[in-house]
């Protein structure tokens, strides 16, 4: 499962009520290979279902990921902070076992 903090679901309502994003959209997330701790996140607005995508909807948010960034982001929940010192979205990933300063890659 994935989840979804009230703060990230605030943060993608808005998004999608700014750019014009159709109800239709899902939030897309990734793992990929690179960063400074091996792999980084990826997040992105999709329309379009893959033949292996997991699919979860948390705090009226609509998720879907690829199979194999599942492994990696099993249990995971999808943040925001915002202000002057916020980091954006962010992921609190229980599997990572370290992380980089900036929170976009981690490592298992």
């Amino acid at each position: 499962m994935l989840f979804v903090a009230d703060s990230a679901k605030s943060k993608i309502s808005e998004l999608m009520s700014s750019e014009d994003i159709g109800a239709d959209y899902f939030v897309r997330v990734s793992v990929t290979s690179g960063g400074c701790s091996g792999l980084s996140y990826n997040m992105d607005f999709d329309n379009e279902s893959q033949e292996n995508d997991q699919i979860f909807e948390d705090n009226g948010v609509k998720i879907v990921t690829d199979l194999k960034s599942f492994l990696y982001l099993c249990n995971t929940t999808l943040e925001f902070s915002g202000g002057l010192n916020g980091k954006g979205f962010f992921f609190n990933n229980p599997n990572a076992s370290r992380t980089c300063g900036c929170g976009e890659s981690f490592a298992v």
